[in-house]
């Protein structure tokens, strides 16, 4: 997977967050579900959420993001963006498995204070959320991109870039030159990299 830089540009629009403190700003809201829906339910089904719990407790953190959005304000020495989701996230989920808890223990079903005690420490899980929002961020930026190029760019950033094929064997699958191969590729790394920076850009 090709690596993407760290270093943002000036922002140049609207934070996301800011917009997302109008209720009534759909496409904020739109681009936000789109981006993070998949990261937060993949947090929850990975934790031993059942497909319909894994959702709704997707739903009940944007209701948390959704309230707690105005007093959010982008702090490097307190925390970012993605560590204030993270927190949400993981409230939302032992409330979820404690709320469970107490409605099973009558029937003596023990399913949801296993999964409390399954879960790991939240500085541990913390690292691995942090992996799981990069191939996030990652995945929704491919996302865009390949709709941006034809498939045969596409192709052979993919099979060059990711996929770790030779130029040549690229060239020859797709009928391209090698140099050709190289430009798509180029190309479609750099789209990549001003789509992850805008989306950090917009979370700040």
């Amino acid at each position: 997977m090709p690596k993407l830089p760290k270093d943002r540009p000036p922002q140049t629009r609207p934070s996301l967050l800011i917009r997302l403190r109008n209720a009534d700003d759909a496409d904020a809201w739109d681009q936000f579900v789109e981006l993070y829906a998949p990261l937060l339910y993949g947090f929850f089904r990975s934790r031993g959420l059942q497909d319909a719990d894994a959702a709704d407790v997707t739903q009940d953190v944007f209701h948390g993001v959704s309230f707690g959005v105005e007093r959010f304000h982008y702090d490097p020495q307190r925390g970012t963006f993605r560590s204030w989701l993270y927190a949400i996230a993981r409230n939302k989920l032992n409330d979820f498995l404690a709320a469970r808890q107490r409605q099973t223990e009558a029937r003596g079903d023990s399913t949801a204070l296993e999964l409390l005690h399954e879960l790991p420490a939240a500085d541990i899980d913390a690292e691995r959320w942090e992996r799981e929002y990069n191939e996030r961020v990652f995945a929704w930026a491919a996302e865009c991109v390949q709709r941006q190029v034809d498939e045969n760019t596409w192709q052979a950033f993919w099979r060059a870039a990711v996929l770790g094929e030779s130029g040549q064997a690229v060239a020859d699958a797709l009928q391209m030159s090698v140099g050709a191969v190289y430009v798509a590729k180029s190309r479609v790394i750099k789209r990549l990299k001003l789509k992850v920076e805008e989306i950090e850009g917009e979370t700040t």
